[in-house]
């Protein structure tokens, strides 16, 4: 499935859609003599479109959260609905797919290739979609200048800010046209000025209909997302004001 065109997202009285259904989610690992339980029992919806914050203390889950989420990790118990898909008893195969074709996700660190340009680190997203090479010529370009990096298209990373790099970083996650972008500290590296540059990018994306799913410590990034979550000994409380 794939990131829509503008026009083409449902209209604002269109009722919403649940992108994301959790049903009894529990994680836990063993670290060494004990049971370590990073989520316990979850039950939570996140609708199509939502700009969603997650917030926590450190060891709180949330790391193990935005992996179960990403098709990266699966419960130990409990279903992960991404529209009709279960994340929990998808095949290997099947959740290779559904990161390469419906996630898209940010780091604090940026994770550029030094030696490529910002094209071209873009560019690397598009490499399991098996498009020609014209269209993914053109998806580049249409996802720098939606994060107003068009003209920096022939630059590498050592020449660009700080905040242009996490802008790439966020081409490089839009480029393939995901239903869902799941950012973890994604202004955790940049001074202030920087990090409301990249809200305004990703509220920009959320209002197109992209779904935004962030970590954050940031209580200024977190009051600016329309839903807030906390995540605390593997619970979730929804403390949205």
């Amino acid at each position: 499935m794939t990131l829509l065109a503008a026009d083409e997202y449902p209209k604002a009285d269109a009722a919403p859609a649940a992108l994301y259904r959790l049903s009894g989610v529990s994680r836990t690992y063993q670290q060494k003599a004990r049971v370590v339980k990073a989520l316990a029992g979850v039950d939570l919806e996140i609708e199509q479109g939502d700009f969603v914050t997650i917030q926590g203390p450190t060891g709180g889950g949330k790391s193990t959260f935005l992996q179960l989420l990403g098709a990266l990790d699966r419960p130990t118990s409990g279903s992960v609905m991404l529209g009709d898909t279960d994340l929990a008893r998808a095949s290997n195969a099947q959740l290779t797919r559904v990161r390469a074709d419906e996630i898209g996700f940010v780091f604090q660190g940026f994770n550029l290739i030094p030696t490529l340009t910002a094209a071209e680190n873009v560019d690397m997203a598009l490499e399991p979609l098996s498009l020609h090479r014209d269209e993914r010529r053109q998806r580049v370009t249409e996802a720098l200048d939606r994060v107003g990096l068009a003209e920096r298209a022939d630059h590498r990373p050592s020449e660009l800010s700080g905040g242009q790099q996490q802008r790439v970083a966020i081409a490089r996650a839009i480029v393939k046209r995901p239903r869902v972008l799941l950012a973890d500290e994604p202004t955790g590296n940049l001074d202030e000025s920087m990090r409301d540059e990249i809200l305004v990018v990703l509220e920009a994306l959320c209002a197109e209909g992209l779904t935004l799913i962030v970590v954050t410590h940031d209580s200024a990034v977190a009051k600016r997302a329309k839903r807030r979550l906390r995540l605390d000994r593997g619970k979730v409380t929804d403390i949205t004001r």
